[in-house]
């Protein structure tokens, strides 16, 4: 097999050209190869050559640590998402807004701390950044629609300091950069950084831009890294059960409910949404790729990974990083990479083999049944009981079902009650319902009768034909 590394190389190379980037740098991480590194073009730094351990600001990427930091406190215990945040932070204005709504951007925060920041390049500690929260405005109302607010991100930082006793600094290195063993993650610059640019419209001249520590910003855009240590956290936001097997940073479950779109970001071109934390862009045939761009003065990064479509091998992600800051090619290239690592060199397909029948109390449930006329399928894959429309397309994830608690083994005779975990009808329940023999011939989900064959909402079967219905009669199936 050919391999797809010229092809990798190639679009680097041309997004560097084209966007006149003076260092770039690369990643793919995937679960079934060693990691893809490349850079090309210079550092800036003479002490320091470009290469594979050279950092860059990472700038809003450093969004989803905190936004992880945020869920870690939740799944523990210490903070509840749909609580006003001065339910854990004394804030002189603007404290009713939600963990929840701080985190998809939608609790109409100012965008940026008070004061002109980015004229004066002087940040506000963490101390001040709260105590002058009353002289920044609420430019929308809470919930109203999605406003990027750096401010919001780093509110929720200092949060997070305040529960767990400790400087964010702290948290992010403890809680998630030695678990995962981001070793080329830092909150300051190490000695083998890149400059940054400011890259000239009219020549070929570049202006090294200033460094600009940001105090209590910092949860929202301080982080340096290398394109390889990036994209393991890509892969991570969109493979935990692969990259963190152990949930020893956060569980996969967790991960799901960051993942699901809560806004999008323009009310017109649905292109992009926001979970909890993190951007959403959809890729088409249930493909999503998952992450977050970032910019600082003179850098650039895109961190995505990529859910779903034929040939994602898991754990796919993609970190891109360059030092101009004002280079698109940097946030076109890393969802270019992850399409032309699927399209290139896709994950094996594994042979089915022989599995174990399903359970003797759920072999009665397995074939087909009809609901409100529609026809569904329920099967036994993968040790669960799943269900999907006979007519969905083969990419649509079926539901899955589980026993409730207590419930475990279904006895003949007796009405199960399972839990649809995933997939159509999340939580909803799933009755069973047997004859004298054990058989399962009735189920109701969602409330919805489910029979082994076409019926009206009255009981009658599809094949008696149509009877005469008279005003005021009862349903059939009630008298």
């Amino acid at each position: 097999m050919n391999t797809p590394t010229p092809r990798y190389e190639r679009a680097a190379r041309r997004a560097q050209s084209d966007g006149r980037i003076p260092a770039l740098s690369v990643a793919l991480h995937r679960a079934d190869r060693e990691p893809w590194v490349f850079t090309v073009g210079e550092s800036g730094n003479p002490a320091h050559p470009l290469g594979p351990d050279t950092r860059f600001r990472i700038g809003s990427v450093t969004k989803t640590f905190t936004a992880v930091l945020v869920l870690q406190a939740r799944d523990e215990g210490l903070l509840d998402l749909d609580q006003p945040v001065n339910a854990y932070l004394d804030l002189p204005a603007h404290g009713d807004a939600t963990l929840r709504r701080l985190l998809s951007h939608t609790a109409g925060f100012q965008r940026e701390p008070h004061g002109d920041v980015w004229d004066t390049l002087i940040a506000p500690d963490a101390a001040k950044l709260v105590e002058e929260l009353d002289r920044a405005e609420r430019v929308l109302p809470n919930a109203r629609r999605f406003h990027y607010s750096n401010l919001g991100l780093a509110v929720l930082g200092q949060l997070v300091a305040k529960v767990r006793g400790g400087t964010w600094e702290q948290i992010v290195a403890e809680r998630i950069l030695v678990p995962l063993g981001l070793d080329a993650t830092t909150v300051e610059a190490p000695p083998q950084s890149a400059v940054g640019y400011l890259v000239d419209a009219y020549s070929d001249a570049a202006r090294p831009e200033p460094p600009v520590p940001l105090g209590g910003v910092a949860p929202a855009a301080q982080l340096w890294s290398t394109a390889a240590d990036m994209a393991k956290w890509a892969a991570f936001l969109t493979s935990p059960e692969l990259v963190d097997p152990d949930g020893r940073v956060l569980k996969a479950t967790t991960l799901d409910e960051m993942r699901w779109p809560l806004t999008t970001t323009d009310e017109a071109l649905w292109g992009a949404g926001f979970g909890l934390g993190l951007i959403l862009v959809p890729e088409g045939r249930r493909v999503m790729h998952v992450g977050h761009d970032g910019a600082m003065p003179g850098f650039l990064a895109g961190v995505y990974g990529r859910r779903g479509g034929e040939g994602n091998p898991g754990a796919l992600g993609c970190a891109v990083l360059g030092s101009s800051g004002t280079a698109g090619q940097v946030n076109e290239l890393v969802h270019e990479l992850l399409r032309l690592a699927v399209e290139l060199d896709p994950a094996e397909i594994r042979p089915w083999r022989i599995a174990a029948p399903a359970p003797k109390a759920y072999r009665s449930v397995l074939g087909h049944w009809w609901s409100e006329g529609s026809e569904f399928v329920f099967a036994w894959h993968d040790g669960q009981l799943q269900a999907r429309l006979a007519e969905a397309p083969a990419d649509r994830p079926p539901a899955v079902f589980a026993p409730l608690p207590g419930k475990e083994s279904a006895l003949p005779g007796q009405d199960d009650v399972l839990r649809t975990v995933s997939g159509r009808e999340s939580g909803e329940l799933l009755r069973l319902t047997r004859d004298e023999h054990g058989e399962v011939v009735r189920m109701h989900w969602a409330t919805y009768r489910f029979r082994r064959f076409q019926d009206g909402f009255d009981g009658g079967p599809a094949s008696s034909g149509p009877e005469p219905y008279r005003a005021g009669d009862p349903p059939a199936g009630r008298r």
